[in-house]
């Protein structure tokens, strides 16, 4: 069965949503729900990345399917751009498969963030 849905709890709500919104936009994603100090993000109306602030900050590694290389190079740029910190330049990952294309950031808060494309190109 899928995952319905992540929750990070962020340290600087407005600071994250501003980070998230730039950073995930490649990969077709948007606010579709907000509460308050929580955002979900998702595509085609369903939320299923949220960013909230209650409690401690989370750390954790979140991963984003892309559906092909240029989307996860456009990714990592978004992210770069909105002040993430890189922690894996887009490439090929072959250790984990052959045709495994990744990029990856650490938010404001210290996540791990990566978008992944497993289609060779």
């Amino acid at each position: 069965m899928p995952i319905d849905h992540v929750i990070l709890n962020v340290s600087d709500f407005a600071r994250s949503k501003a980070f998230y919104e730039q950073t995930l936009e490649p990969l077709g994603y948007g606010i579709v729900m907000q509460f308050g100090e929580g955002a979900g993000f998702g595509r085609e109306g369903k939320p299923d990345f949220w960013v909230t602030h209650r409690g401690e900050p989370t750390v954790a590694h979140v991963a984003f399917a892309a559906p092909d290389h240029a989307t996860v190079d456009r990714f990592y740029a978004a992210a770069m751009a909105a002040g993430g910190e890189d922690n894996g330049a887009p490439g090929l990952r072959p250790h984990y498969h052959e045709s495994y294309y990744a990029a990856f950031v650490h938010d404001p808060d210290g996540n791990n963030i990566e978008a992944v494309c497993h289609t060779p190109e």
